[in-house]
């Protein structure tokens, strides 16, 4: 079971790297969707890990692999400069999924 990450930030692939984890910086769509397509193929990567940045240049094929395939488990993570989504996020989902405001 390995780990491999995607990202468009240099200094989280560094820190990645340290901690013992493949990946490749990607910062174009084209690039993405090779990476994606490269650890799609691999049986041996268990989770893919994906900043937030390269999730926006290709979002149709990662919530594919999330929702449908068996593996890689893909896991959006925030780059060195944070997470890109809105404050409110959580609260929004949990909103949408059961309806409760908090």
């Amino acid at each position: 079971m390995r780990y491999y990450c995607i990202s468009d930030d240099p200094d989280v692939l560094t820190g990645m790297r340290l901690a013992g984890v493949d990946g490749v910086c990607a910062t174009t769509s084209k690039e993405v969707e090779a990476a994606v397509a490269k650890v799609s193929a691999d049986p041996s990567v268990a989770v893919l890990l994906v900043t937030d940045g390269c999730y926006a240049l290709y979002p149709e094929r990662l919530d594919e692999l999330k929702l449908t395939a068996e593996h890689p488990l893909v896991n959006i993570i925030s780059d060195s400069r944070g997470s890109r989504r809105e404050p409110n996020f959580i609260t929004r989902l949990i909103n949408e999924a059961i309806g409760i405001k908090i």
